[in-house]
């Protein structure tokens, strides 16, 4: 009896280790998120020092991330993958001996936080880059709607919640002690990756032999990505999305939540996993079927169509009204995310993987908190219905305008992955389609 698609990837041996690792490291990054805000209280911090420590995390993922995609492309991405597992080991492990002993102060906490950063820019370009090389191209869509369904089931759900019972119950050095315990078991299992994926990729490699330079790298990437016009325009669509739609969710919905009907954050945190659910469901839900024919175009549709309830989020007064939105829109996000990263996998030439990939993460991640800080000076000045209809109705219009410019119906119709019989990945990087 065959497998379901979306268990299809679970027949190669190397996609089992991978996953395995992969769940059990996110589960534990759950974990400290909350163990980390409870860490800090205990030793005294407040708003300012949590805020320090949250900031030097995304300041060492936003500062490598370019760096981790090259990396990927030049270095063999199983011992890139455990390596960076072993430095998060080593440091989560640091911060839980200190703490237990009595020592720990927040610089520890702030230099940990920005390791784990860095890590994390030089794990997902790798983690992207190496799927393809262990699956065959019809398997990639389930694996990364499996990467779609675990993510918010373990990182934003269950990590938090065993995360909040083990501080409640004895201390938030215990829960970072659980977090050490993940990361060992995760380097544990990742070092059963087989050997055969220890070649590197063979990029940055000059054709007369010698290694080129990081910016030479940098700039056949960014190249690539240029002439490239259905990559080129999603990744600016997402400039757009981002810009308008992460400020007004992550500042404003609290307000809303508040304001509108009359809740606190019990019911903004449900608010927020009723958005998760959505995600987790609908990522299960693509990786159990076939790649759309259309993949650009459902892949945009989704995204555009998606944020259209988010425009009215600042006229609603019903709490079924807001979460059924945000159930919309974190299901259609999703789908388009799990396409999009089967498209990366499936269509970008293999050397070039691992910096298109990590493009497509600076661009998301240098513009959040550029987002975010502009969505309360807007709320002063503009009323926070206006700031949610201009976000919900200028991402449709953006989706509309990517799809008609980048002529991504044609394309997509020249370059099927439905069937055998595709275009090798690297044709693109002559074609520039």
């Amino acid at each position: 009896m065959p497998l379901p698609r979306a268990l299809r990837p679970f027949s190669h041996r190397e996609y089992r280790v991978l996953i395995g690792a992969l769940a059990i490291s996110i589960f534990g990054s759950g974990m400290w998120a909350v163990a980390m805000v409870y860490q800090v209280i205990h030793i005294g911090g407040g708003p300012l020092e949590l805020s320090l420590v949250a900031a030097a995390g995304s300041v060492g993922l936003v500062a490598f991330v370019l760096a981790g995609g090259i990396a990927a492309d030049r270095v063999p991405q199983r011992l890139l993958i455990i390596a960076v597992e072993g430095i998060n080991l080593a440091v989560i492990a640091t911060v839980s001996g200190l703490a237990m002993a009595g020592w720990l102060q927040l610089w520890h906490l702030v230099a940990g936080a920005f390791v784990l950063g860095v890590g994390a820019a030089f794990f997902f370009p790798a983690y992207s880059a190496i799927l393809p090389r262990i699956l065959p191209p019809e398997d990639l869509l389930a694996a990364n709607g499996m990467e779609g369904t675990l993510r918010p089931t373990l990182q934003q759900a269950a990590g938090p919640a065993v995360a909040g019972v083990v501080v409640a119950a004895l201390s938030p050095s215990h829960a970072v002690t659980g977090v050490a315990v993940c990361h060992l078991l995760a380097f544990i299992v990742l070092n059963f990756l087989g050997q055969h994926a220890l070649a590197a990729p063979g990029s940055g490699a000059a054709e007369d032999g010698g290694r080129t330079s990081f910016f030479a790298d940098l700039r056949e990437g960014v190249s690539y990505t240029v002439r490239t016009p259905w990559l080129l325009w999603t990744l600016l669509w997402a400039c757009i999305s981002v810009l308008f739609l992460i400020g007004p969710i992550e500042v404003l919905l609290p307000f809303v939540t508040r304001d509108q009907l009359g809740g606190d954050s019990r019911m903004f945190g449900f608010l927020l996993a009723v958005m998760g659910v959505g995600s987790a469901v609908a990522s299960l839900v693509t990786a159990s079927v076939r790649l759309p024919r259309r993949y650009l175009t459902v892949m945009m549709v989704c995204w555009g169509a998606g944020t259209l309830p988010l425009a009215a989020v600042g006229l609603m007064d019903s709490f079924w009204l807001l979460a059924l939105a945000l159930f919309i829109f974190g299901a259609t996000g999703s789908v388009g995310m799990v396409i999009w990263g089967t498209l990366l996998q499936r269509r970008v030439p293999p050397h070039l993987l691992g910096r298109v990939s990590s493009l497509d993460f600076f661009v998301s991640l240098a513009l959040m908190p550029v987002s975010m800080a502009l969505a309360g000076p807007a709320a002063a000045v503009l009323p926070i219905w206006l700031i949610f209809l201009v976000a919900g109705g200028v991402c449709p219009v953006m989706a509309v305008v990517a799809l008609l410019v980048a002529r991504m119906s044609a394309d997509e119709i020249a370059h099927p992955l439905d069937r055998r019989d595709t275009l090798p990945a690297g044709s693109e990087a002559t074609t520039g389609h």
